[in-house]
């Protein structure tokens, strides 16, 4: 015959057991969280490199010296005379 303490001590064993199970599933987890996060901030450094990139682009393409560049290409120059300003006088 199987005495009463065996039982006890199979019910704890079982119970422990079932308490690895649960740490080992939440260790790994954990885990995939880290390397989701890591994964994430390396794309986030990508996409800010990209856009400081691009707005270097952009800053070197807005300046004069490079539009007066691609207009000459297309047979264009900047005016020798300055503008005017135009004043408008509502009526009241």
């Amino acid at each position: 015959m199987v005495s009463d303490d065996s039982f006890k001590n199979w019910r704890f064993i079982i119970f422990i057991s079932v308490l690895a199970i649960i740490m080992i599933a939440s260790s790994h987890s954990a885990d995939k969280k880290v390397y989701e996060i890591v994964r994430l901030k390396n794309e986030v450094k990508e996409m800010r490199s990209a856009f400081v990139d691009g707005r270097s682009k952009l800053m070197r393409l807005k300046m004069e010296s490079a539009v007066i560049r691609k207009m000459k290409e297309k047979g264009l120059s900047p005016s020798v005379i300055p503008p005017k300003k135009i004043k408008v006088k509502s009526r009241k």
